[in-house]
């Protein structure tokens, strides 16, 4: 555990003491149930500083899978107040499914970008992971756009994840947004064609891979890098790391955005202490909270002027995000789902 996490986890500490001391009232002010897919290390500190500071006990409810499932079959019973989830597809389907409610609430609007959030509040982004590249680091290469993966130049030097996957569905829903189902399916077949080995593993095996020379460059979640070059010293984990740079590639002409993936949360549609639920999804988009997001799972707040995890600022940097709606892109998913299997990229 880094120092930076220990002084964050200390301020969490020292609101909740505040808090504890000098604001709550006599009587709790009652509870909210939070159903979520994120790892307990993660939002657990937060929770406890949310109830010390609002006196508002957090039920909390990890579940692993089956998320949308689960408050369906639970119905107009379910205890559920507040949904957290990772992947714009996830956050989508609760909507489509029913599950969720308006949350109404200015606090929210104001922290969240508006390409970052549902325009009825049916959910908002709480944090963000860049889809971004790797690349040798003696690669004489400082930018690049996404639509350069094609590029013949790079024929067999480009390493991937499976194109199934949804952090690389939503970069192919991206693509149809901005650029149509034509040249997608044009862009796919030249990345295909490009790559040093079957699209296939995780976003850590692109580094892996490029330090054992089997590919130049590859596409992979931002965080990752966090998670690599702070790995300890003679470790394989901080070998690959140490053996990539990073760049954040943009779309051609396009305002010059990364694009991003995010992770969210929603207003259960029969959550029972409402109020309660609003208030907490508030407090996660507080300064305080971003910090600690940024801090343990090297993500990029949502709210502005937030300071970054030192590794990624100094790694990759500030993040510009594809302005594009990221809701308008959820709208292709299925779209590039079809298309990743038409063009067979996986095989």
């Amino acid at each position: 555990m880094t120092a930076r996490l220990l002084q964050r986890l200390g301020a969490l500490g020292g609101l909740a003491a505040a808090a504890l001391s000098t604001s709550l009232p006599a009587h709790a002010t009652g509870e909210v149930t939070l159903y979520t897919t994120r790892e307990a290390g993660l939002v657990q500190p937060l929770l406890t500083a949310f109830t010390a500071q609002s006196g508002v006990k957090v039920n909390t409810v990890f579940v692993k899978d089956g998320l949308l499932e689960r408050v369906k079959a639970e119905g107009a019973r379910s205890p559920a107040d507040v949904l957290m989830t990772v992947d714009i597809g996830n956050l989508v389907d609760l909507v489509e499914g029913g599950v969720t409610q308006p949350a109404k609430s200015g606090t929210l609007d104001a922290a969240v970008p508006a390409n970052l959030r549902a325009a009825d509040g049916q959910w908002y982004a709480l944090s963000m992971r860049a889809r971004v590249l790797y690349a040798d680091k003696s690669l004489p290469i400082n930018s690049i756009r996404y639509e350069d993966l094609a590029d013949p130049k790079y024929k067999g030097k480009v390493c991937i994840r499976s194109g199934q996957h949804p952090y690389n569905t939503a970069l192919v829903a991206a693509m149809i947004a901005h650029d149509g189902e034509a040249k997608t399916e044009q862009w796919l077949r030249g990345v295909k064609a490009n790559l040093g080995r079957k699209a296939t593993g995780g976003d850590r095996d692109v580094a892996r891979d490029i330090l054992g020379g089997i590919c130049d460059i590859g596409i992979a979640n931002s965080y990752y890098v966090g998670q690599m070059k702070s790995a300890k010293p003679g470790t394989d984990a901080r070998k690959w790391g140490d053996a990539i740079k990073v760049i954040r590639p943009t779309f051609a002409g396009k305002n010059g955005g990364t694009h991003v993936n995010i992770s969210g949360a929603a207003l259960a549609r029969n959550a029972p202490n409402r109020a309660n639920a609003v208030k907490l999804m508030e407090f996660l988009v507080s300064d305080s909270a971003q910090a600690f997001y940024a801090e343990t799972n090297y993500e990029y707040p949502v709210r502005k002027g937030v300071v970054l995890e030192p590794i990624i600022g100094e790694t990759i940097g500030e993040l510009k995000a594809d302005p594009l709606p990221i809701a308008e892109i959820a709208k292709y998913r299925k779209q590039a789902s079809t298309l990743i299997d038409k063009v067979g990229f996986d095989q």
